[in-house]
Protein backbone atom coordinates (compact mmCIF):
# COMPACT_ATOMS: atom_id res chain seq x y z
CA UNK A 1 0.00 0.00 0.00
CA UNK A 2 1.12 3.44 -0.73
CA UNK A 3 1.01 6.01 1.92
CA UNK A 4 -2.73 7.13 1.43
CA UNK A 5 -3.51 3.79 1.66
CA UNK A 6 -2.00 3.14 5.09
CA UNK A 7 -3.55 5.65 7.07
CA UNK A 8 -6.23 3.50 6.61
CA UNK A 9 -4.12 1.84 9.91
CA UNK A 10 -4.88 4.59 12.43
CA UNK A 11 -8.62 4.76 12.54
CA UNK A 12 -8.51 0.81 12.24
CA UNK A 13 -6.68 0.64 15.51
CA UNK A 14 -8.42 3.28 17.17
CA UNK A 15 -12.14 1.76 16.83
CA UNK A 16 -10.16 -1.83 17.92
CA UNK A 17 -9.17 -0.49 21.29
CA UNK A 18 -11.82 1.36 22.11
CA UNK A 19 -14.38 -1.86 21.10
CA UNK A 20 -12.17 -3.48 23.53
CA UNK A 21 -12.80 -1.23 25.90
CA UNK A 22 -16.59 -1.90 25.80
CA UNK A 23 -17.69 1.90 25.22
CA UNK A 24 -18.57 4.57 22.29
CA UNK A 25 -18.47 2.05 19.91
CA UNK A 26 -19.16 -2.18 19.34
CA UNK A 27 -16.66 -2.99 16.36
CA UNK A 28 -15.95 -6.74 17.10
CA UNK A 29 -14.41 -6.83 13.24
CA UNK A 30 -11.97 -4.32 14.12
CA UNK A 31 -10.60 -5.85 16.68
CA UNK A 32 -10.33 -9.38 14.64
CA UNK A 33 -8.20 -7.57 11.72
CA UNK A 34 -5.99 -5.10 14.06
CA UNK A 35 -5.16 -9.01 15.94
CA UNK A 36 -4.60 -10.37 12.19
CA UNK A 37 -2.79 -7.01 10.68
CA UNK A 38 -0.46 -5.81 13.24
CA UNK A 39 0.72 -2.75 11.43
CA UNK A 40 2.98 -0.61 13.06
CA UNK A 41 1.51 1.87 14.52
CA UNK A 42 3.60 4.64 16.06
CA UNK A 43 3.93 8.11 17.40
CA UNK A 44 0.42 10.21 17.78
CA UNK A 45 -1.72 7.31 16.30
CA UNK A 46 -1.31 5.63 19.70
CA UNK A 47 -2.39 8.17 21.62
CA UNK A 48 -5.83 6.72 23.52
CA UNK A 49 -7.37 10.57 22.94
CA UNK A 50 -6.95 9.81 19.54
CA UNK A 51 -8.80 6.56 19.62
CA UNK A 52 -11.42 7.98 21.53
CA UNK A 53 -11.55 10.37 18.84
CA UNK A 54 -11.65 8.08 16.18
CA UNK A 55 -14.17 5.66 17.38
CA UNK A 56 -16.72 8.58 18.62
CA UNK A 57 -16.27 9.80 14.27
CA UNK A 58 -17.16 6.63 13.30
CA UNK A 59 -20.16 6.18 15.61
CA UNK A 60 -21.57 9.42 14.31
CA UNK A 61 -21.17 8.53 11.14
CA UNK A 62 -22.86 5.26 11.64
CA UNK A 63 -25.80 6.85 13.86
CA UNK A 64 -26.43 9.50 10.55
CA UNK A 65 -25.97 6.59 8.05
CA UNK A 66 -28.55 4.49 9.95
CA UNK A 67 -30.92 7.67 9.97
CA UNK A 68 -30.46 8.29 6.41
CA UNK A 69 -31.54 4.39 5.40
CA UNK A 70 -34.75 4.72 7.66
CA UNK A 71 -35.83 7.69 5.76
CA UNK A 72 -34.70 6.62 2.28
CA UNK A 73 -35.98 2.91 1.66
CA UNK A 74 -34.16 2.81 -2.18
CA UNK A 75 -31.11 4.70 -1.39
CA UNK A 76 -27.73 3.25 -2.44
CA UNK A 77 -24.66 3.31 0.56
CA UNK A 78 -21.62 4.92 -1.08
CA UNK A 79 -18.98 4.37 1.19
CA UNK A 80 -16.29 5.94 -0.47
CA UNK A 81 -12.72 5.67 0.68
CA UNK A 82 -14.21 2.36 3.45
CA UNK A 83 -10.65 1.20 4.21
CA UNK A 84 -10.75 -1.82 6.35
CA UNK A 85 -14.52 -0.23 8.56
CA UNK A 86 -16.81 -2.60 8.74
CA UNK A 87 -19.37 -0.29 8.70
CA UNK A 88 -21.30 -2.33 6.43
CA UNK A 89 -21.81 -4.28 9.33
CA UNK A 90 -22.09 -2.17 12.01
CA UNK A 91 -25.13 -0.32 10.74
CA UNK A 92 -28.26 -2.63 10.62
CA UNK A 93 -29.17 -2.42 7.05
CA UNK A 94 -30.19 -5.45 5.81
CA UNK A 95 -30.94 -6.49 2.21
CA UNK A 96 -30.12 -2.72 1.63
CA UNK A 97 -27.87 -2.09 -1.79
CA UNK A 98 -24.58 -1.16 -0.07
CA UNK A 99 -20.94 -0.67 -2.00
CA UNK A 100 -17.53 -0.04 -0.05
CA UNK A 101 -15.31 1.57 -2.26
CA UNK A 102 -11.49 2.59 -2.76
CA UNK A 103 -7.82 2.03 -4.29
CA UNK A 104 -7.37 -1.62 -5.15
CA UNK A 105 -4.66 -2.22 -3.02
CA UNK A 106 -7.17 -1.45 0.27
CA UNK A 107 -9.98 -3.84 -1.48
CA UNK A 108 -7.16 -6.55 -1.88
CA UNK A 109 -7.08 -6.27 1.68
CA UNK A 110 -10.34 -5.77 2.51
CA UNK A 111 -11.60 -8.89 0.64
CA UNK A 112 -9.85 -11.36 3.36
CA UNK A 113 -12.25 -10.22 5.85
CA UNK A 114 -15.55 -9.42 4.10
CA UNK A 115 -17.76 -11.45 1.66
CA UNK A 116 -19.90 -9.89 -0.73
CA UNK A 117 -23.86 -10.62 -0.66
CA UNK A 118 -26.39 -10.05 -3.43
CA UNK A 119 -26.90 -6.85 -1.76
CA UNK A 120 -22.99 -5.71 -0.25
CA UNK A 121 -20.10 -5.46 -3.02
CA UNK A 122 -16.62 -3.88 -2.64
CA UNK A 123 -15.24 -1.76 -5.78
CA UNK A 124 -12.02 -0.67 -6.60
CA UNK A 125 -12.24 3.28 -6.69
CA UNK A 126 -10.87 6.15 -7.45
CA UNK A 127 -13.35 9.32 -6.36
CA UNK A 128 -11.08 11.84 -8.87
CA UNK A 129 -11.94 9.27 -11.78
CA UNK A 130 -15.00 10.62 -13.26
CA UNK A 131 -15.39 6.99 -15.20
CA UNK A 132 -15.33 5.53 -12.05
CA UNK A 133 -17.98 7.58 -10.45
CA UNK A 134 -20.22 7.53 -13.53
CA UNK A 135 -20.17 3.49 -13.62
CA UNK A 136 -21.54 3.70 -10.26
CA UNK A 137 -25.29 1.64 -10.17
CA UNK A 138 -27.94 3.28 -10.88
CA UNK A 139 -30.33 4.18 -8.06
CA UNK A 140 -33.21 6.85 -6.71
CA UNK A 141 -30.86 8.30 -4.13
CA UNK A 142 -27.68 7.52 -2.99
CA UNK A 143 -26.14 7.70 0.53
CA UNK A 144 -22.68 8.75 0.52
CA UNK A 145 -20.09 8.31 3.05
CA UNK A 146 -16.98 10.20 2.95
CA UNK A 147 -15.66 9.72 6.48
CA UNK A 148 -11.46 10.44 6.40
CA UNK A 149 -11.32 11.26 2.33
CA UNK A 150 -11.74 14.72 1.62
CA UNK A 151 -8.53 15.59 2.92
CA UNK A 152 -6.50 14.15 0.35
CA UNK A 153 -8.53 15.91 -2.52
CA UNK A 154 -8.00 19.04 -3.83
CA UNK A 155 -11.15 21.59 -3.57
CA UNK A 156 -11.50 21.29 -7.67
CA UNK A 157 -11.44 17.35 -7.07
CA UNK A 158 -13.69 17.64 -4.41
CA UNK A 159 -16.35 19.93 -6.53
CA UNK A 160 -16.09 17.59 -9.52
CA UNK A 161 -17.12 14.24 -7.37
CA UNK A 162 -20.21 16.37 -6.47
CA UNK A 163 -20.72 17.39 -9.54
CA UNK A 164 -20.90 14.12 -11.21
CA UNK A 165 -22.44 12.18 -8.29
CA UNK A 166 -25.26 14.76 -8.47
CA UNK A 167 -25.53 14.16 -12.15
CA UNK A 168 -25.50 10.61 -11.62
CA UNK A 169 -28.04 10.32 -8.86
CA UNK A 170 -31.53 12.75 -8.59
CA UNK A 171 -31.26 12.91 -4.62
CA UNK A 172 -27.42 12.43 -2.76
CA UNK A 173 -27.26 12.39 1.01
CA UNK A 174 -23.82 13.13 1.99
CA UNK A 175 -21.77 13.04 5.02
CA UNK A 176 -18.17 14.30 4.74
CA UNK A 177 -15.66 15.68 7.34
CA UNK A 178 -12.99 18.49 6.62
CA UNK A 179 -9.68 20.03 7.88
CA UNK A 180 -9.94 24.00 7.44
CA UNK A 181 -6.80 25.54 5.71
CA UNK A 182 -5.56 26.18 9.00
CA UNK A 183 -5.99 22.54 9.52
CA UNK A 184 -4.99 21.09 6.39
CA UNK A 185 -1.29 23.91 7.28
CA UNK A 186 -1.25 22.76 11.00
CA UNK A 187 -1.50 18.87 9.92
CA UNK A 188 2.23 19.20 8.41
CA UNK A 189 3.38 19.69 12.25
CA UNK A 190 1.21 17.47 14.50
CA UNK A 191 -1.22 15.12 12.60
CA UNK A 192 -1.24 11.41 13.52
CA UNK A 193 -0.73 10.47 9.57
CA UNK A 194 2.47 12.15 9.33
CA UNK A 195 3.92 8.89 10.91
CA UNK A 196 2.78 6.81 7.71
CA UNK A 197 4.59 9.68 5.28
CA UNK A 198 1.41 11.75 4.45
CA UNK A 199 3.11 15.24 4.14
CA UNK A 200 0.38 17.09 2.08
CA UNK A 201 -3.02 17.38 3.01
CA UNK A 202 -6.46 19.88 1.69
CA UNK A 203 -8.59 22.15 4.21
CA UNK A 204 -11.70 23.66 2.79
CA UNK A 205 -12.83 27.17 4.60
CA UNK A 206 -15.82 27.84 2.94
CA UNK A 207 -18.15 24.74 2.07
CA UNK A 208 -21.16 26.75 0.79
CA UNK A 209 -18.71 28.41 -1.91
CA UNK A 210 -17.19 24.99 -2.82
CA UNK A 211 -20.45 23.68 -3.41
CA UNK A 212 -22.01 26.49 -4.84
CA UNK A 213 -21.77 25.20 -8.82
CA UNK A 214 -22.27 21.41 -7.78
CA UNK A 215 -26.32 21.28 -7.18
CA UNK A 216 -26.01 20.34 -3.68
CA UNK A 217 -25.66 22.61 -0.23
CA UNK A 218 -24.57 22.19 2.86
CA UNK A 219 -27.32 21.64 5.02
CA UNK A 220 -26.05 20.90 8.65
CA UNK A 221 -22.90 21.36 10.83
CA UNK A 222 -22.39 18.01 12.87
CA UNK A 223 -20.20 17.62 16.24
CA UNK A 224 -17.77 14.51 16.20
CA UNK A 225 -17.85 14.49 19.85
CA UNK A 226 -21.87 14.71 20.84
CA UNK A 227 -21.91 14.88 24.83
CA UNK A 228 -23.37 11.38 25.11
CA UNK A 229 -20.23 9.24 23.40
CA UNK A 230 -18.05 11.63 25.87
CA UNK A 231 -20.04 10.70 28.62
CA UNK A 232 -18.71 6.84 28.26
CA UNK A 233 -15.29 7.91 28.89
CA UNK A 234 -14.34 7.76 33.08
CA UNK A 235 -14.02 11.36 34.80
CA UNK A 236 -10.09 12.04 34.37
CA UNK A 237 -10.62 10.90 30.32
CA UNK A 238 -13.30 13.34 30.24
CA UNK A 239 -11.63 15.85 31.25
CA UNK A 240 -8.52 15.54 28.79
CA UNK A 241 -10.54 14.48 26.05
CA UNK A 242 -13.17 17.57 26.41
CA UNK A 243 -9.88 20.06 26.68
CA UNK A 244 -8.62 18.62 23.45
CA UNK A 245 -11.34 17.32 20.99
CA UNK A 246 -14.38 19.61 22.03
CA UNK A 247 -15.19 23.47 21.73
CA UNK A 248 -14.04 26.66 19.40
CA UNK A 249 -10.15 25.88 18.80
CA UNK A 250 -11.05 22.12 17.71
CA UNK A 251 -13.31 23.53 15.44
CA UNK A 252 -11.13 25.86 13.72
CA UNK A 253 -8.91 22.55 12.56
CA UNK A 254 -11.51 20.11 11.62
CA UNK A 255 -15.41 19.99 11.02
CA UNK A 256 -18.48 17.88 9.82
CA UNK A 257 -20.76 18.81 7.43
CA UNK A 258 -23.93 17.30 6.16
CA UNK A 259 -24.70 17.79 2.10
CA UNK A 260 -27.81 17.54 -0.15
CA UNK A 261 -28.38 17.87 -3.26
CA UNK A 262 -30.46 20.84 -4.03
Amino acid sequence: MDEVNKTLYIPLYGKAIVSKQKIILNDPMAEEIWNAEQFPIKGKSKSKWLCYNMAMRAKVFDDWTSSMLNEHKQALVLHIGCGLDSRCLRVNAPERNWIDCDFPAVIFARRRYYKETDYYSMRCFDATNQDDLLSLPDAPCAIVVLEGVSMYLSNEQLRDMFRILKHKYKKILALMDVYTEFGAKASKYKNPINDVGITKLYGVDDIDQLLRTTGCRCVMEHTFTPQYLVNELKLFDKTIFKMLFTGKLYRKIYRLYEVRSE
